[in-house]
């Protein structure tokens, strides 16, 4: 089986380096990987460090210009990804490659379609502390996702989410920010895919490290929860 790792990136070029290491450092028994970058119209130097990665260790990198959004850049990996799983994979370093096998494990066993990292389970790593307003907002927002979707979700917003190549090639995601995740979760949802959750690490990062995600966005977020409430699939 092969794993098709999806990493957008929009001026990452403090971690963009070390991020590609830990991801090809990883290995999965019975998997073999690719990794997609897909640079957003970085504008720091992310694309010419990029440029010297493209076509080796399984790298490919595609670039988008003008800058799109997140939800672009995963749409367009999701669309060049080869893999039977998909795994997206944020450029910083919150989130840590090192827990894919956990991620992977209900959908490698036959248990699942869909996977999504919480960031609210628990972990024996733990987790950075921060924003006290970032977590309601993620908590309202799983809450309000929750009712629309009738899931159980803990993390609706997390980053890690993998998905089978069934269930990622339907998804026909149009949302160009942060309504990407939203997006996503509405419409496993709504096709009836098999979804579960498993505890990760989180190394959240503060805004003068890059973080990038704002009240805008949560505001989108919410928009796009009530957008795709009653999504059908083709």
């Amino acid at each position: 089986m092969k794993l098709s790792i999806i990493m957008p990136a929009y001026n990452e070029r403090r971690t963009i380096e070390e991020i590609v290491r830990r991801v090809l450092a990883v290995e999965i028994p019975g998997l073999t990987k690719e990794l997609i970058i897909v640079d957003d119209a970085s504008s720091d130097g992310t694309r010419e460090i990029l440029a010297t990665m493209d076509g080796r260790d399984g790298i490919r990198v595609f670039t988008q210009s003008p800058n799109q959004g997140k939800g672009s850049a995963v749409a367009r990996g999701f669309k060049e990804a080869t893999g039977d799983i998909l795994l997206i994979q944020d450029a910083d370093l919150e989130y840590d490659p090192s827990e894919y096998a956990n991620l992977l494990r209900p959908i490698l066993r036959g248990d699942a379609d869909v996977v999504y990292g919480s960031r609210f389970l628990g972990s024996q790593h733990g987790h950075r502390v921060l924003y006290f307003w970032h977590s309601v907002g993620n908590k309202l927002l799983t809450l309000l996702s929750n009712a629309v979707t009738d899931l159980n979700l803990t993390d609706m917003e997390t980053c890690y989410k993998a998905f089978t190549r069934d269930v990622a090639k339907r998804l026909d995601l149009r949302s160009q920010r942060f309504g990407v995740e939203p997006e996503m979760t509405c419409k496993v949802a709504r096709l009836g895919a098999r979804i579960y959750e498993v505890p990760i690490s989180y190394h959240g990062r503060t805004y003068a490290e890059g973080k990038k995600i704002g009240l805008k966005d949560a505001v989108q977020a919410a928009w796009t929860i009530l957008r795709y409430a009653r999504w059908s699939p083709q």
